[in-house]
């Protein structure tokens, strides 16, 4: 895998910048290699079984959070662009909770029963793995769960591909931005959260996406 300039310090600061910048299109672009693909959201939080109190992660403009606020007792959403944030709140109920967290320098002051995110797990680098599943460790109580969506391998087809970990997005003004883009085969997956202490499965489903469901 090639080095990132400082760590990822570099990497995951234009990733931010990117997701900003990305904000006010998001809706329109997001999902678009395969239609169906929004319109599954709703069955696939239904099939989660999600319960007591939740917090998701990376919740971008509220497409996952407005379906968990169907099922968890208490909802939390965090995200670190505060434009995201912004287009989150109009879609969810006010009884959700928002917060701007950096997810790279997240230490919580909470728990909660399940920690969720959907396509955040792709977008953590390599040397930040085990600090961020750290912190996942600490956001949740005991006998709680991960679940987690992400993209599989065969998605890989359509990123503009720098290596393994980066890749170029362009936004519809025509700038580019690097971002973090791994595509996990899921026994790797699994033998990466077992060698930090986590229990962990991975299940491939629709649209080449899987469901990762972890525990302490």
């Amino acid at each position: 895998m090639a080095p990132v300039d400082n760590g990822a310090d570099r990497l995951v600061a234009e990733q931010l910048r990117y997701y900003r910048a990305r904000a006010a299109e998001y809706d329109a672009t997001s999902y678009r290699a395969v239609p169906a693909e929004r319109d599954s959201v709703p069955a696939i939080v239904d099939r989660l079984g999600i319960s007591g109190d939740a917090v998701e992660l990376a919740c971008g403009t509220g497409i996952w959070t407005a379906e968990l606020a169907r099922h968890a007792a208490t909802l939390t959403a965090l995200d670190g662009a505060p434009e995201m944030l912004a287009l989150a709140r109009r879609r969810v109920p006010p009884s959700v909770r928002f917060q701007q967290v950096d997810l790279f320098d997240w230490t919580p002051t909470s728990s909660w029963d399940v920690v969720f995110f959907s396509a955040w797990l792709s977008h953590v680098p390599a040397d930040r793995f085990g600090a961020f599943w750290s912190s996942v460790a600490a956001a949740l109580r005991p006998g709680g769960r991960v679940l987690a969506l992400d993209e599989l391998p065969a998605r890989s087809f359509h990123e503009d591909r720098i290596d393994d970990e980066v890749a170029v997005r362009t936004l519809q003004d025509g700038t580019t931005h690097e971002i973090v883009k791994v595509f996990w085969a899921p026994n790797l997956l699994v033998n990466r959260l077992a060698s930090l202490s986590w229990r962990a499965s991975v299940t491939p489903i629709e649209h080449d996406w899987f469901i990762l469901e972890a525990r302490r």
